[in-house]
């Protein structure tokens, strides 16, 4: 179902979405200012290809031995740099393409998709993409080790 969802994705938009964040990817190590985002650009332009069957985490609750203050912060900073640069318009191309595939009842799931990803489009800076197998096992684990610390 993974497989026929994410072509349907890729046939009502997907192309589009993909080749936006593929530009700001490029755009990212060409500048070199923004050259740290572009990771986060790539891991974005993976879960706009192929949105079934991935979800986008961020590094801490896969990693949450490896939390630093230091790091947050340089986060938080590329993610303002992100947004004034290239998170405000992908955000909007996500809810248009999300709009133009919700008119249609075969696109609904696609649509919601693409709001799901608009979101990730204003703050993407620290995020990982991973299957959805790999996310929910890392939340369960933190969930374990928090109620654990209690």
């Amino acid at each position: 179902m993974r497989t026929v969802l994410n072509i349907l994705n890729f046939v009502l938009g997907g192309f589009l979405t993909t080749l936006s964040w593929l530009l700001a990817t490029v755009v990212s190590m060409v500048l070199v200012i923004t050259l740290p985002l572009t990771r986060s650009c790539w891991e974005i332009t993976k879960l706009s290809l192929v949105p079934y069957g991935n979800e986008a985490i961020h590094v801490d609750e896969l990693r949450p031995e490896g939390k630093s203050a230091v790091l947050n912060a340089g986060g938080t900073l590329l993610n303002v740099v992100w947004l004034v640069l290239f998170g405000w318009w992908l955000c909007l191309l996500h809810i248009t393409t999300g709009i133009a595939q919700c008119l249609t009842v075969i696109g609904i799931p696609v649509g919601i998709a693409n709001f799901k990803i608009a979101a990730i489009a204003l703050w993407p800076v620290g995020r990982r993409v991973v299957s959805v197998e790999t996310a929910q096992a890392a939340r369960e684990t933190n969930a374990y080790r928090h109620f654990q610390s209690k």
